[in-house]
């Protein structure tokens, strides 16, 4: 099984969150510049993307575009890597963080996404 995940943060980071995706066996995204939070939705759906996490200041804005926009089901406002896996156990596709550029929240994220689909 592959997964590909989408990673766009507000302030064109998220290098640190693909390296966790990849180090489980994921395909990671990273969406380049400032304010790529706002495109998760577009990228997602060109990718075929599995999942997308988006990161800026209020952990919302990217997840609820690509909601509005494509029908992602989303989880906002989230602050740990906990919340995140929660999130996708209850199907949420579009996830939105505040600033987490962390290796261990990729890592995690796509290990569980893995094992629901296994």
């Amino acid at each position: 099984m592959s997964v590909t995940v989408v990673i766009a943060d507000r302030l064109g980071k998220g290098q640190h969150v693909a390296k966790g995706v990849e180090a489980a066996g994921g395909r990671a995204v990273v969406v380049p510049g400032v304010a790529a939070d706002m495109k998760l939705g577009d990228v997602m759906k060109a990718e075929n993307a599995d999942f997308g996490i988006s990161f800026c200041g209020s952990g919302g804005a990217g997840a609820i575009s690509a909601n509005t926009k494509y029908g992602y089901p989303e989880s906002h406002g989230m602050r740990s890597i906990e919340e995140g896996i929660t999130a996708l156990k209850e199907g949420k596709r579009a996830l939105g963080f505040g600033f987490m550029d962390v290796e261990e929240l990729g890592k995690r994220l796509t290990e569980t996404y893995l094992e629901l689909q296994a």
